[in-house]
């Protein structure tokens, strides 16, 4: 990974504090997380504190700093996806995977992650998983859907 830490942010120009949010965005994108390495490297190429770059990272919810696992849930919690049981399908997702949105599971399987609206509104509670979207989710279906995603990986 370290390899191609160095190669993502060689794209970028050194000092250019301006880059820091794409450059961020491209290292999320291609590691799936922030890790502590790559916030060293970023903020040393950029001629910035780790400090300043957490910082700036933790404001918006896009980066993560542990990775994903393999199936990565994103779940709506806008104001329309809240009043048609969003915080519900939260309270399930964390019944049966037995970790809190942000987390991780032991075996890396599954991770997910509440996030301020999809745009999909109308059809809410909607969730996202690893880029598929599904649409009026209801508690009753969390655990369905996670035997589906147990079923895929266990037989991909």
């Amino acid at each position: 990974m370290a390899g191609e830490l160095d190669v993502i942010i060689k794209k970028y120009k050194a000092g250019k504090r301006e880059e820091l949010i794409p450059l961020l965005q491209e290292l999320q994108v291609s590691c799936g997380y922030l890790s502590e390495e790559a916030i060293v490297k970023v903020g040393s190429h950029l001629g910035l504190s780790t400090t300043k770059i957490y910082g700036l990272a933790t404001f918006y919810d896009q980066f993560r700093f542990i990775p994903s696992g393999k199936i990565h849930i994103r779940i709506c919690h806008g104001t329309s996806c809240f009043m048609n049981g969003s915080q519900a399908v939260v309270e399930k997702f964390r019944e049966e995977l037995k970790i809190t949105p942000g987390q991780t599971t032991r075996n890396g399987n599954f991770s997910y992650e509440i996030v301020s609206c999809m745009g999909g509104c109308y059809h809410g509670p909607v969730i996202l998983i690893n880029g598929e979207y599904h649409v009026r989710i209801s508690p009753e279906q969390v655990p369905d859907l996670i035997a589906k995603m147990k079923y895929i990986l266990e037989n991909d």
